[in-house]
């Protein structure tokens, strides 16, 4: 064997071991920090001081306020794990400014009700909620009292439990980011939760049980139907509204979105089994029926709902197909190519809940063997370039003794 060639062999032999390693080292945790997210959140940090959240917003229209919004909540869960609190409480902080400045704002529409959009409104009201579980501040304890009564009395005074994210435009998923924020505001606003829970049950999506993706928004009447897209971020949430509802609709989801392509790692689909359709912007590409996005923040509703054996196998093979690249300082996957992908990531392996008591496990359904097909291909591809170096060595050792 050639010194280029056994160079090269060692060279795919290291990584079928390191990609065996990231198939079964732990890499999401119930209650400690997962490995890596604080240099994931360094690598963010930077970025978004570059400037990658102005970039974001030219791939999607919440590009801005997703990536400082995921930057902050992640920070918020590891404070709540017990990670650097106080850092974490002004790391938070510093997304919320970004959030709240001009170009955070710029797509939304002032004149909303409530104002900017049920979308900007949640996901602010939201992780101002979280920070002040961090550290109380007079301020935001005003504002997030204040902006959680603008949200009820929309919800209240809406003919539809959906209220608009854009001028005649209603998602379901960016409802239920606003009204966790109100359960998480306190008791006063369980009246309008808790009506919001009964009236969204009456709306559900016929064919399968579970919230629609788009909706009328006058009257809430379904336009598009379940999506894994909005899903996974509803089944995340909705924990925090209303934990019996959320435990019927997370095992309906698992039902109808996990899937196992071609007998390899979990993965999420964007459309139920049975249903073909194409990707958009928030899907990405779809790859036999799955969206990686939604494979990632379907990871953190897992996580919330107590199945650490789903979430586990999707971090894991994650951990495998993400391609991360760690260094002393941070880390980051598929090259660092798309910073709200890694927020997503971070965000979905702290994810738990935050006004309730994590749930028990749910029936499990995917146990270690799952991993049994990946290792058998990493061990092909790590004895593969061995084998002409094994069978002229069996070959000179079976002349020698004839």
């Amino acid at each position: 064997m050639s010194v280029l060639r056994k160079a090269l062999a060692v060279l795919l032999t290291a990584l079928a071991v390191v990609g065996a390693v990231r198939l079964v080292a732990p890499a999401t945790s119930p209650d400690q920090e997962p490995s890596g997210v604080r240099l994931q959140l360094a690598f963010l940090r930077e970025r978004l001081e570059g400037g990658a959240d102005s970039e974001a917003q030219e791939l999607f229209p919440e590009g801005y306020l997703f990536l400082n919004a995921l930057y902050g909540l992640t920070w918020v869960d590891l404070g709540k794990r017990g990670v650097e609190p106080e850092r974490a409480a002004d790391e938070a902080a510093w997304a919320l400014s970004r959030m709240e400045s001009p170009a955070g704002r710029a797509p939304f529409d002032a004149s909303a009700i409530p104002p900017y959009g049920v979308f900007y409104a949640g996901w602010t009201n939201w992780l101002r909620g979280g920070l002040l579980t961090l550290r109380d501040d007079p301020a935001q304890r005003t504002r997030f009292d204040a902006d959680s009564q603008i949200l009820a009395a929309a919800f209240d005074a809406s003919p539809s439990p959906f209220l608009t994210a854009y001028p005649g435009q209603a998602w379901p998923c960016d409802s239920t980011v606003a009204v966790a924020s109100l359960r998480l505001a306190g008791a006063r606003f369980a009246p309008t939760v808790d009506r919001w829970v009964t009236r969204a049950r009456g709306l559900l999506d016929p064919a399968t049980e579970l919230l629609p993706h788009y909706v009328d928004p006058a009257t809430g009447a379904l336009l598009d139907g379940s999506r894994g897209t909005s899903q996974a971020i509803i089944q995340r949430f909705l924990v925090d509204v209303d934990p019996v509802f959320a435990r019927e609709q997370y095992l309906l989801f698992r039902d109808e979105f996990l899937d196992r392509p071609l007998w390899l790692g979990p993965a999420i689909r964007e459309y139920p089994h049975g249903v073909d359709g194409t990707g958009d912007v928030d899907s990405g590409p779809l790859i036999r029926g799955i969206s990686l996005s939604t494979t990632v923040v379907a990871l953190g509703a897992a996580q919330a709902q107590g199945d650490h054996a789903l979430a586990g196998a999707l971090a894991n093979f994650g951990e495998l197909a993400g391609l991360p690249v760690t260094t002393l300082r941070t880390k980051r996957y598929a090259l660092g190519l798309v910073p709200i992908g890694d927020a997503f990531l971070a965000w979905s392996k702290t994810a738990r809940p935050w006004t309730t008591t994590p749930p028990a496990a749910p029936v499990a359904v995917i146990g270690a063997g799952w991993r049994v097909p990946l290792l058998l291909i990493l061990l092909v591809i790590g004895l593969l370039p061995w084998l002409p170096l094994i069978r002229r060595r069996w070959s000179a050792r079976a002349g020698a003794t004839s």
